[in-house]
């Protein structure tokens, strides 16, 4: 009898030691013990939310994570040419290059962001810092989505008021659209360092992990208000365009094969510019909120990473195809290839 108790204390030893191990192990799954998976942990069903700055070994790197940085790096260096071009450009001091400039630190920031981004995931692994990253860059891409409704909105105030556009009224504009688009920014940035996020409960959390199901659901309704007003503002220049065609036709008489050209390339290059606008933040926009966390996490990644190519194109619509642009581009890398040329040419016994 003493054999089979001693059996069963064993036998009792060992489960309890099982389920203290299987304990420790979903303690280790969470989030400093708040109960909240780690991305490690909930990819290997396949349905998990897309978690920024979340803490992954340095072993297990997603794929996706890997493309965001790479666009992210690219999304910075191209912008980055466009803030020092118009920064070093004295010429480059109008309202519609500074709100150009305005829209190329916002794109360089948010590169920046997602560089960031994958630094802390799989580096740093701080949740503090993980939070800023986050915050960083929501207040990044509104910044951008913010300075391209205020280039839509100098488009057409430099049409509709086309005399007396270039006003001191007109700079006074430009600087308070300046000051409500940054200010707007960096206020949705802050929500989630300021503690609205889904760390303490996971149940409120979005598709994009820290953000709340709320606050991606402001965000979201936010975008979609800045894009009516900039469809509506487009429509109407477009008319703008199509009336000041068919006045200069009525002048003339007779309406040529030029202005015909210039009013569809002008109408082409409007509905290029929303279409790509629109195409590249919408499908986020809408899966942020009809999405759900028992979705693959790969749908986040297929909606965001196109969000990100928006930044991407910005500079190339916005800033090299602008004529001056491109001559303050040739002019500022010709100087220094020149000084440089020069430099090397120098002999010792001319110093």
């Amino acid at each position: 009898m003493n054999a089979n108790k001693t059996q069963v204390n064993v036998e009792d030893v060992i489960s309890s030691a099982a389920h203290r191990a299987s304990a420790e192990m979903n303690e280790s799954g969470s989030l400093h013990g708040t109960g909240v998976p780690l991305a490690r942990v909930q990819a290997s069903d396949g349905n998990s939310s897309l978690e920024l700055s979340s803490q992954l070994p340095v072993f297990a790197i997603n794929p996706w994570d890997v493309v965001l940085c790479i666009s992210g790096t690219i999304i910075a260096c191209e912008n980055a040419i466009v803030v020092a071009i118009i920064f070093y450009t004295p010429t480059l001091r109008t309202p519609m290059f500074v709100l150009i400039g305005s829209l190329a630190t916002a794109d360089l920031l948010a590169g920046v962001g997602l560089i960031l981004n994958f630094v802390v995931q799989y580096v740093i692994q701080s949740e503090t810092i993980s939070l800023i990253t986050v915050g960083f860059l929501v207040a990044s891409f509104a910044a951008s989505v913010s300075s391209l409704l205020a280039i839509t909105v100098d488009r057409y105030l430099s049409l509709y008021n086309a005399l007396t556009y270039y006003s001191e009224k007109t700079v006074l504009c430009i600087h308070m659209m300046l000051i409500v688009t940054w200010g707007v920014s960096l206020c949705l940035g802050l929500l989630p360092v300021l503690g609205w996020n889904c760390l303490d409960d996971y149940s409120s959390c979005s598709i994009v992990r820290p953000l709340t199901k709320s606050n991606v659901t402001l965000l979201s309704a936010s975008f979609f208000l800045v894009f009516i007003i900039m469809l509506h503002l487009y429509i109407k220049i477009c008319k703008i365009v199509c009336r000041h065609a068919h006045q200069i036709a009525l002048q003339q008489h007779f309406l040529t094969a030029s202005h015909y050209v210039a009013t569809k390339k002008g109408v082409s290059t409007l509905a290029i510019i929303i279409g790509t606008f629109g195409a590249s933040w919408l499908p986020f926009a809408i899966y942020c909120v009809v999405g759900d966390l028992d979705y693959p996490s790969v749908y986040t990644y297929a909606t965001l990473l196109p969000a990100t190519y928006n930044s991407m194109i910005n500079p190339i619509i916005y800033a090299y195809r602008n004529q001056e642009i491109q001559r303050a581009m040739w002019v500022l890398f010709c100087g220094c290839f020149q000084s440089k040329v020069s430099f090397r040419s120098r002999s010792p016994s001319d110093v």
